[in-house]
């Protein structure tokens, strides 16, 4: 099998951390459909095909794609493929435990095996090769891209079964998406109770209010519309919806994920689906941009 990782989905994460697994020593293949995604690829480093069925030979592929319909349709070009036998797949999107064991029993039925790790840590934590890998499938399927996994950040193997690691990423992202709405709205009492929100945060920043989303998001919840695109609202759109069906199917009632998802619905609705997901902020503001 090839020795080239072909990684597949160079977006605003995904190309950040093929330039990691590159830095570690091993040939990266880059699959973007976008000819821009492909420009800014090239200009990083890494070379580009706009499909699978473009890159030949495969050993290990990459996933990071946005939604559960790509990660399908992914698989539908790889089982067009000779190669698909004997690969081994690191799925790192976000889709939910239903899907990635949907597509993972497809592509083993060809013969390819398949690691589930979903990541966290955003874009930031991408480029210095510091994510969080929430990782499972068997110990020899891991063992044999644990170098790949290491290039991007740190895995912490959370179950033996593929799904294990989407479950655990379901958990991760009810508590991102409380946690970013919670500063919003904070800040947005703030600037109601007439304080000047960029005082506040550096207040509380050393005290027990302060919180990753807060030091991270709340500066660019101050920038407004010129803030750096670091995370769409659309992916918080896509992501609450995962948790709201994984607690549905799992009995659970979610009454302070329904609330966020409610701003992130909000904020979608009034034109911020790609705008950074600290836009939604805005959902408390009397105008919307």
């Amino acid at each position: 099998m090839s020795s080239t990782i072909v990684f597949i989905g160079l977006g605003a994460i995904g190309l950040p951390m093929a330039q990691s697994i590159a830095r570690a020593g091993s040939p990266v293949l880059g699959v973007e459909p976008s000819p821009e995604g492909r420009e800014r690829a090239a200009a990083a480093g890494i070379s580009c095909v706009a499909s699978l069925a473009d890159a030949g030979e495969v050993g290990t592929v990459v996933v990071m794609v946005a939604t559960a319909g790509q990660l399908s349709a992914v698989a539908d070009t790889a089982l067009t493929t000779e190669s698909v036998a004997g690969s081994r797949w690191i799925v790192m999107s976000t889709v939910g435990p239903d899907a990635v064991r949907r597509e993972a029993k497809r592509l083993v039925e060809a013969g390819a095996r398949v690691v589930d790790a979903p990541v966290s840590g955003g874009v930031g934590r991408a480029a210095t090769g510091e994510l969080a890998l929430f990782v499972s499938g068997t110990d020899d399927d891991i063992a044999a891209v644990r170098s790949v996994l290491d290039a991007m950040g740190s895995p912490r193997v959370v179950g033996d079964t593929v799904g294990d690691g989407q479950a655990v990423k379901v958990v991760n992202q009810h508590l991102c998406a409380v946690h970013i709405v919670a500063a919003a709205e904070a800040l947005a009492l703030a600037e109601g109770l007439g304080l000047d929100p960029g005082f506040v945060l550096d207040v509380v920043a050393d005290g027990a209010a302060q919180s990753f989303m807060l030091g991270d998001r709340g500066p660019r919840m101050l920038q407004g519309a010129e803030a750096p695109v670091r995370s769409q609202v659309g992916i918080f759109v896509k992501d609450t919806g995962l948790v709201a069906d994984a607690a549905v199917a799992a009995g659970v009632s979610l009454p302070v994920l329904e609330a966020a998802r409610d701003r992130f619905l909000l904020a979608d609705a009034a034109g911020l689906r790609t705008r950074d997901d600290s836009s939604v902020i805005e959902t408390y503001r009397t105008v919307v941009a």
